[in-house]
């Protein structure tokens, strides 16, 4: 029988305890034994594990969340702390690695990958959905669903009050989150790091909208974009318009994954244990055109994943 390691990285994201049960319960249908690491890469420079089988992953399906728990780990973004971690998958016989996280977690596997023998296979587990390799990533469609519902209710407030409301949600760097749920919770405006805006444009959408009879709006902003509160000032300065600031924060990362997303982890899982079976490693899995198809992990590393800024434009059509 040969060994599994999995690990959860980085932030948590809904989805990854239904990864975790998939690897689990697909690796032992494949006479595989599991050894799940605690708190991320922290746990692997300790040697810190637990054996886990098909009856220890049972209930946490719907769990957000993640039962390994995961962490930051600055010792492993060192040589020693590598060094550590390739050390603690020759001394347990660790053959394969599945490590499920998104970007940061990637860059480390590769890093990880040069010390060691061991197959590592990446499920893509991110609310920013900003791994290139996958259409989209577990936890994703959580986030989403979760930031729709939570605007739809500012919305009513927003109409109630005529009042504008800028919605901040995560996403410090990229924006693909911000898009997807400004566009689906009918934004007059989005604003992602991507896209470089100008405050006149703002109050000039604002005037016009206000104009035509259309007293409220909302805009979503990622949080890597700007100072929501400067941004709010302005407005209210330059358009006359009552303006109110509502921060999702961490409610996006937490709760209880859809559907979506744990179909996305059960395939993904099933995947990384086909690779393994087969002996391949320094992979990552994805969705890719309706299909779960994977790509080298360095590819994925080294390639920045396009925004789509056609739905920018639709985005803006439909709030019209």
């Amino acid at each position: 029988m040969r060994n599994v390691g999995v690990v959860t990285s980085g932030g948590d994201a809904p989805g990854m305890n239904a990864a975790i049960r998939a690897v689990v319960r697909i690796a032992y249908s494949k006479d595989f034994r599991v050894l799940g690491f605690e708190r991320g890469w922290e746990g692997l420079i300790a040697n810190t594990f637990k054996p886990l089988t098909p009856r220890s992953v049972g209930g946490i399906l719907q769990l957000g969340g993640t039962v390994l728990r995961t962490s930051r780990c600055p010792r492993f973004r060192t040589t020693e702390g590598i060094e550590k971690v390739a050390e603690t998958l020759a001394l347990n016989h660790v053959d394969g690695l599945v490590v499920i996280g998104g970007n940061g977690s990637f860059k480390g596997a590769l890093k990880l990958s040069l010390e060691t023998d061991t197959l590592i296979v990446g499920l893509p587990a991110t609310i920013d959905n900003d791994v290139f390799g996958t259409d989209e990533t577990i936890g994703f469609d959580t986030a989403v669903n979760t930031a729709v519902t939570e605007i739809d209710k500012i919305r009513d407030t927003a109409i109630s009050h005529e009042r504008v409301f800028i919605v901040e949600v995560m996403g410090r760097e990229r924006g693909f989150l911000a898009l997807t749920v400004g566009l689906t919770v009918g934004a007059e405006m989005i604003l992602v790091p991507e896209a470089k805006y100008k405050k006149k444009n703002i109050f000039e959408m604002l005037k016009e909208s206000s104009a035509r009879g259309k007293k409220s709006g909302i805009i979503v902003a990622a949080e890597g974009v700007a100072d929501i509160r400067n941004l709010a000032r302005d407005i209210e300065e330059n358009t006359g318009s009552e303006v109110r600031l509502s921060v999702l924060g961490y409610a996006q990362r937490g709760g209880n994954p859809t559907a979506r997303s744990r179909l996305l982890a059960s395939l993904f899982a099933d995947k990384a244990v086909e690779l393994l079976v087969k002996n391949q490693g320094n992979r990552i899995v994805g969705l890719q055109e309706g299909g779960i198809a994977n790509v080298e992990l360095e590819k994925s590393c080294k390639t920045e994943k396009p925004l789509d800024f056609s739905l920018l434009q639709l985005a803006k059509v439909l709030a019209t």
